[in-house]
């Protein structure tokens, strides 16, 4: 059904709920219900999930487990490339939504955080969405073409000429992807980070990038996109960064004496 749903073709809950009744014997509450704690898992591993099956927390952990034995057998699923979507190109000709980042006014009750919170670090999600080079690579022409199109709709077409994929021109060594420019003239510095999942996603960012957004604090920014398989949506993160994220460090580089 969720893929279904992403596709945008039709299917039926009801129809589905039925045929689970007579395979399992459970309810069709108990059902529903068990497709919300579904939601919730999904929600925690940065994926998708389906409207109207709204994330019910408080699941045990063999469903999570369960979940991710799926994902494993269906690679094609998580790397799977959202600008493929048939309305992507519609879609890329309109700005993005930026709306506020995520705070402590806006964030969910304390036990769904933490427990959404605790799958993302226990099967990496930020790296998976860090290894997916097609949802990086699509989650950045996204931004190429919304900061594009801002200028221009600014009556300012001669600095959207002069934007650069620096990313996919020079390589990942700049410290950001996306070299921009604001109404003004002011250079923008954009790191983009791409997800599937909800705004609270986890994300990998690098020792190099860390660097680039200390030394060019008025120019740096993060650019978080969201949601991207479905309806992309976004927020920016300006230095410095640990005043909106906590900042964990994940390998150390051993050196000898």
């Amino acid at each position: 059904m969720l893929a279904d749903d992403v596709a945008d073709r039709s299917y039926s809950k009801a129809e589905h709920n039925r045929r689970l009744q007579e395979r399992t014997d459970r309810s069709r509450k108990s059902i529903e219900f068990k497709h919300q704690n579904i939601s919730a898992v999904l929600k925690g591993l940065g994926e998708d999930w389906i409207p109207g099956y709204r994330p019910a927390f408080h699941f045990q952990m063999s469903l999570v487990n369960a979940v991710v034995r799926w994902l494993a057998r269906n690679p094609d699923w998580v790397v799977r490339n959202p600008a493929a979507r048939e309305d992507f190109g519609l879609r890329e000709t309109s700005p993005l939504h930026v709306g506020p980042p995520p705070t402590l006014s806006n964030e969910p009750p304390p036990q769904e955080l933490e427990q959404t919170l605790f799958i993302a670090r226990k099967f990496d999600v930020a790296g998976r969405d860090e290894r997916n080079r097609a949802l990086g690579r699509a989650g950045e022409e996204r931004v190429l073409a919304h900061e594009r199109t801002s200028l221009t709709s600014a009556g300012r077409s001669d600095l959207a000429r002069e934007i650069r994929w620096v990313s996919e021109e020079e390589g990942d060594g700049a410290g950001y992807d996306i070299a921009s420019f604001s109404a003004d003239g002011r250079p923008r510095l954009i790191e983009v980070k791409t997800t599937n999942g909800w705004e609270r996603t986890p994300f990998h960012i690098t020792r190099n990038e860390l660097a680039v957004a200390d030394e060019r604090r008025t120019e740096w920014c993060l650019f978080r996109l969201w949601n991207f398989s479905r309806e992309p949506k976004a927020f920016e993160l300006y230095p410095p960064l640990d005043a909106h994220v906590s900042l964990t460090a994940l390998t150390f580089q051993a050196s000898f004496h």
